[in-house]
């Protein structure tokens, strides 16, 4: 799936046969905005407009404008990886949460 970025917000993007128009929404929110156009700068420039006038709107309304998240996720893995990861846990003496805590966030580190 291809996707913009600006001011740390994620728009993903896609196009309609139908209508000949590339289209998109703003990932990460609460709630629903929208943005379209008919090539890629007009695609680009409605994003933007549209994250602008998101972060407007959460101003005026006193509004978190970012995504709330538990800190809870579940995540599916192979029984043979959840294995490994709990010998590996109890080699390091730490819980298999800590590991993969610790794995993700190095993973992100690489990634940023």
């Amino acid at each position: 799936m291809n996707t913009l970025t600006y001011k740390g917000y994620i728009g993903t993007v896609n196009f309609s046969d139908k209508d000949n128009v590339f289209f998109g929404k703003i990932e990460g929110i609460d709630g629903l905005v929208n943005f379209e156009g008919e090539s890629v700068k007009e695609l680009t420039n409605a994003f933007h407009q549209a994250v602008d006038d998101y972060l407007e709107y959460c101003a005026i309304e006193g509004i978190e404008p970012r995504k709330s998240y538990s800190g809870t996720l579940n995540v599916r893995i192979s029984p043979e990886t959840h294995s490994r990861i709990a010998i590996l846990a109890k080699q390091m003496g730490i819980s298999i949460n800590a590991f993969i805590k610790e794995a993700l966030d190095k993973q992100l580190a690489s990634m940023l």
